[in-house]
């Protein structure tokens, strides 16, 4: 085999010692990475099937430079294995070939200035220098929305990018332009900079206050390792104090208990001997039980701490990914041992590679819960993956505002016609487009500024009305511009964990085939439990029979009993932890085995001790029963079980112990006629069920187990399935059925009335949630979220898009069911047919997600509002819940044990579910009824006085002159007529006991009709009607004088709309009757001092009141007949209950 010469020395440099290392950097680096990368294919390779598919997604540029890349593995493979077994002759030049291009390949990859932007996998050694630390982003957390470059162009544009606003601007513009001022300046520009300078004000502050939580978040200490000073004694780790802004990829940072994870990082080492150790995720993924963690072992074999700064390795990650569940790297350490004294023997030094996996992991904005550790920073800042699966906030509008911004446009465009058609009829003499510009001007109360001011006033009412409601305590608004919103929800997206549920589990029936006890009964249980572990002398039951019960029956029931209870005690994943005050606590991954193993607590058989290897359970009589354990096989959402093979210490007994789900232990145990019926009726109560079952091996039977146990887990094909096959031909056959447990995840206050209540309004219900399938569909049937025998349909482990159509079809020719998918099929599904899945899931009337990640939340919000265009309510408690409640069109925060993270940044904070109701049926019903009604009575108020306007100009030849001025046009829209108008915003329809007895009345709400184009074209009619009514009647009793007109129309004005006021009123506040008096005799006195505008001695004549009243008669009176009418005729919903 030819080979170039300049690859054979590769093959011969022989390891140098630690001490003369530094001095050969360049040749150890290239031979050390060759090796390393030789390894790392072999860990990578080993790890099983599913790693390489990881990994080869995670190297998109590998995969582009060799398109043979397995081919390559395989045979590195190869020469790896021959290495372990001293063959290092024959294709070694080859293999150094090969070694070399790989080599060179992750080395230019990683180091190199000229490094992909795609390809962010990186190899990180130990004690990196600062010029490769800064290739990777900072550790800073920021979620500001502007700085003080952006505050102002940023919020400017957000205002005016409204039309609405846009066109306040202009007009206030145009008026310092003297050709076009008409009346004072100040009532145009003041009404727009209040609007301004409140919203600059509002988001100012609100910036400030995300400022002030970053700058805190920042600023937290953290103790990194770093080298020995050359002087200082060899004594313990040297540390340094460094904010977690500072922290850098590459940094050993050490953990104390209760402390944030500053940064995405591998654990090294921690004060536990065994390398485990346990931290709270509930702000990452929302669940509150702790998740165990392991250290990587070489490390973790350390002396002291002190020993990883000696290190001489490298930890290679795959690029930073959104998926919580993944993580693919490796550690590698080469060996520092002297090279061989003999130079015919030496050869390159084998690296130690440990491939890593999520398990060895800690992600950000996570907290140790136990302990201390040191990890080694691989992904940081914008790369972690709390904030990868965090989306940016989006600043929210809200229906109404959108509907009314479209109506500008339209009363613009009426405005623009208006003024060209009364210029037309003049002939478009002179300067034609200066008068075009002046009639505009003239009309821009068409639009009417005080809008925006009385809609905002209003929304800060009802927010204020919000949080001060006693039925719904500690209740914040933190968006006041939304409570509208409220009133328009059709779907509501809900956490489960800590939203619906309260995460508290309690073990509430035990089912024994013969026997049954519930939760009233467990102290016969620990009577029995009792008896059974030799305690006769235990205080006997106060009832006769109980006594009298004391026979072999007893006996043997009793040592059923203990078979259950042990078995239960025994066969978990759950650790006890002293706490600092010398109490114990269970931790697992699963709140259901701690609440297990609580129970066996309560009837007298305790967990005591637990590690890797060992447990130790104490009896009623007190004395202790040590087992090993020989083999743990965890629970997988595939195998739906998890078993342990344990040995009792003393006696030698062997037993194989297993619980899990009915749908699958059922094959496994012995033949039995009541398992299935139980877990049925458990199930129907809510209750979480689980098969307990054992087998008593012999010590022959183990060790075949144990022989084909691990000829399988050495396969590097197909291995799961291989182990997965020796247990169930060895272990999971014939099962001895011990018993059934039910367990209850206690619901949150009054949640399923909340859910029946809301469903009734009309709002489709979604379930989100990380938690397993089986979990989730349990909870869906306690909240009543899926109705009694209705019909669930679960689609899970979706591979194909063939499969998601079948799929989507058999949902679509049944759409009253409840569909229950998990994450991975619901990706697939938005991959393959996105806009046929949400067509035919935004139909059904419930539908459960499971296994979602943050991000997966966020999307379906996300599209359900793009696709159904309908208003979005999502509602959670967690950190993992913040991406979809800033996603939704409303986001509702719970403020619970998983922290205020997704309080404070909802729109809505609340402490408990199920005031939603409440928030919805009341509060929303009244904000967008009272908003619809004084937006509509605000443009009516402008449209009536710019009719009379156009009717003015059309008759005196079409002249652009004002027929009211200065402080008649400035008083109208304020003193005048502002209180009465604004006391519309405490207007009620119904009382409140009938918005929350009859939630149909919500559905009303959701079709948008309270503010319409129907609606608005009739308040338009009328506008024009009463506006022409009153300005022709003025003149038709024209008296002598112009000066009369304008007294007669204005009053005649005025009265018409107090009067339209109490017309539009459904209840009368006393607020309401006091705005509308004082409003009144407010204008009789200022008629007094308005002697330019008014004619006393006229005000003051008979003439005058008896042709105000005739005019107000005509405008008015045959709008309160209408209404009289039609609410004989057709009535509206609400008046029907009343």
């Amino acid at each position: 085999m030819s080979t170039p010469e300049s690859d054979i020395p590769l093959l011969t440099i022989a390891p140098v010692s630690s001490s003369s290392r530094d001095h050969h950097t360049n040749a150890e680096s290239t031979e050390r990475g060759m090796h390393s990368n030789v390894l790392r294919a072999a860990a990578v390779r080993s790890a099983g099937k599913s790693l390489m598919k990881g990994r080869s997604k995670g190297k998109g540029k590998m995969r582009e430079q060799y398109p043979d890349e397995s081919d390559e593995e395989a045979t590195l493979l190869g020469n790896v294995e021959r290495h372990g077994e001293g063959d290092i002759d024959g294709e070694g030049v080859e293999e150094s070939t090969q070694m070399k291009r790989l080599q060179l390949s992750r080395h230019s990859a990683t180091l190199s200035k000229s490094r992909s932007r795609q390809d962010k996998s990186r190899t990180i050694p130990f004690r990196p220098g600062d010029k490769f630390q800064t290739h990777f982003p900072p550790n800073m957390v920021r979620n500001q929305k502007y700085n003080l470059l952006t505050f102002f162009p940023f919020v400017l544009y957000e205002q005016f990018k409204f039309f609405f606003n846009l066109y306040f601007l202009l007009v206030a513009l145009s008026q310092f332009i003297p050709v076009l001022k008409i009346g004072f300046i100040f009532t145009y520009v003041a009404p727009l900079a209040f609007v301004l300078c409140v919203t600059m004000g509002k988001e100012a502050y609100d910036d400030y206050k995300r400022y002030l939580r970053d700058r805190e978040a920042n600023s937290q200490k953290y103790l990194t390792l770093v080298p020995h000073p050359s002087h200082s004694p060899d004594s313990g780790p040297h540390t340094r104090s460094v904010p977690s802004s500072s922290l850098r990829v590459g940094d050993l940072v050490m953990l104390e208990k209760n402390q944030r994870v500053p940064a995405d990082m591998v654990l090294l080492r921690t004060s536990d001997p065994s390398g485990t150790c346990f931290i709270r995720t509930d702000q990452l993924d929302g669940e509150t039980d702790w998740k165990l963690r392991v250290a990587v072992p070489t490390t973790q074999k350390l002396g002291s701490d002190k020993e990883l700064m000696m290190l001489d390795g490298e930890v290679y990650a795959d690029a930073p990914i959104k998926d919580l569940h993944t993580f693919i790297g490796t550690l590698t350490v080469n060996d520092t041992s002297p090279p061989s004294p003999s130079p015919s023997l030496s050869h390159p030094a084998m690296p130690m590679v440990e491939p890593l996996t999520a398990e060895n992991v800690v992600w950000s904005n996570t907290v140790l819960a136990a302990g201390s550790a040191v990890g080694f920073i691989v992904y940081t800042g914008s790369e972690t993956r709390a904030v990868m699966n965090t989306s940016h906030p989006e600043t929210k509008v809200g229906l109404l505002d959108l509907e009314i911004n479209r109506l500008a446009k339209i009363l613009c465009a009426v405005t623009f016609a208006l003024s060209v058609v009364l210029v037309a009829f003049n002939g478009f003499r002179g300067l034609w487009y200066i008068y075009v510009f002046r009639f505009l001007i003239l009309f821009s109360s068409i639009i009417p500024i005080s809008l925006r001011v009385n809609l905002d006033m209003g929304k800060t009412v009802y927010a204020n009305q919000i949080m001060t409601d006693p039925d719904i305590p500690n209740t914040i608004v933190r968006t006041s511009t939304l409570p509208e919103e409220l009133g328009r929800i059709e779907y509501l997206l809900s956490d489960k964990t800590g939203t619906l549920t309260q995460n508290e589990m309690e073990m509430k029936k035990l089912h024994m085939g013969t026997m049954s006890y519930g939760f009233d009964s467990m102290d016969e249980v620990a009577h029995q439990l009792a008896t059974a572990f030799g305690a006769e002398h235990a205080k006997q039951p106060s009832i006769v029979t109980g006594a009298q019960l004391a026979t072999r029956g007893r006996r043997d029931m009793s040592s059923r009993l203990r078979d259950v209870v042990l078995s239960l005690a025994l066969c978990h994943n759950v650790t006890p932890v002293t706490n600092d005050d010398g109490s114990i606590t269970y931790q697992a991954s699963s709140p259901d085995e701690v609440a297990i193993v609580k129970w066996t607590e309560s009837v007298g058989l305790t967990l005591v001790f637990r590690d890797r290897t060992r447990m130790e359970v104490q009896t009623p009589m007190g004395t202790r029963l040590s087992y090993d354990i020989l083999e743990l096989f965890p629970f997988t959402s595939e195998s739906k079980r998890m078993g342990i093979v344990v040995r009792e210490t003393q006696s030698g007994e062997l037993l194989f112990l297993q619980k899990g789900a009915d749908v699958v232990m059922a094959r496994i145990v012995q033949r039995n006629d009541w398992l299935e019926e139980e877990t049925g009726n458990m199930a129907r109560e809510g209750l979480r069920t689980l098969v307990v079952a054992r087998k008593r091996l012999t010590p022959q039977q183990y060790a075949a187990f144990k022989q084909r146990h691990h000829e399988a887990s050495v396969k590097l094909e197909g291995r799961n399935e291989a182990m997965t096959a020796v247990v169930a031909e060895y272990l999971e056959r014939d099962l001895e059925l011990l018993g059934l447990t039910g367990v209850e995840d206690k619901l949150q206050d009054e949640v399923k009335s909340t859910l029946e209540l809301l469903r009734n309004a009309g709002i489709k219900i979604w379930m989100l949630t990380g938690d397993k399938i089986e979990t989730a569909r349990c909870i869906a049937i306690s909240t009543k979220l899926v109705a009694r025998n209705q019909y669930i349909h679960e689609v899970a482990k979706l591979k194909t898009s063939d499969q998601v159509r079948d799929q989507l079809e058999f949902l679509q020719s049944k759409l009253d069911c409840c569909l229950v998918i998990d994450g991975e099929s619901l990706q697939l599904c938005l991959n393959s047919y996105k806009n046929e899945f949400i067509e035919i899931a935004t139909k059904l009337s419930a539908v459960v997600a499971c296994r979602c990640s943050p991000t997966q939340k966020a999307d379906v919000a996300r599209l359900i509002r793009q696709y159904t265009k309908k208003r979005v309510c999502c509602i959670g408690d967690g950190g993992n819940d913040v991406s979809m409640i800033q996603a939704a069109d409303v986001g509702v925060g719970i403020v619970g044990k998983e922290g205020k993270q997704a309080s404070l940044a909802a729109d809505f904070s609340v402490t408990q579910f199920s005031y939603l109701a409440k928030l919805l049926m009341w509060h929303g019903r009244n904000s967008y009824r009272r908003s619809a009604k004084l937006a509509q009575f605000v443009i009516h108020r402008g449209l009536i006085i710019s009719v009379m306007q156009a009717v003015f100009s059309a008759i005196f030849y079409f002249a652009p002159i004002a027929l009211y001025q200065g402080w008649l046009m400035m008083g109208y829209a304020t003193v005048y007529t502002m209180a009465p108008v604004f006391s519309l915003v405490l207007d009620q329809d119904v009382n409140e006991d009938i918005a929350l007895i009859y939630p149909e009345l919500y559905k009303e709400l959701t079709k948008g009709r309270s503010l319409s184009f129907k609606t608005f074209f009739q308040w338009l009619m009328i506008s024009v009607y009463q506006g022409g009514a009153i300005m022709i009647m003025s003149l038709v009793l024209f008296e002598n004088e112009f000066l009369n007109i304008v007294a007669i129309s204005f009053t005649a004005l005025i009265i018409n709309e107090l009067i339209m006021v109490g017309i539009e009123i459904t209840t009368w506040h006393t607020y309401m009757v006091i705005a509308e008096v004082v409003t009144l005799f407010l204008y009789v006195i200022s008629i007094a001092f308005l002697p330019e505008y008014f004619d006393l001695e006229f005000v003051v004549s008979t003439r005058f009141a008896w042709k105000v009243a005739v005019i107000v008669a005509v405008s008015a009176l045959p709008l309160y007949v209408i209404k009289a009418i039609r609410s004989r005729i057709a009535p509206a919903a609400y008046s029907k209950l009343l």
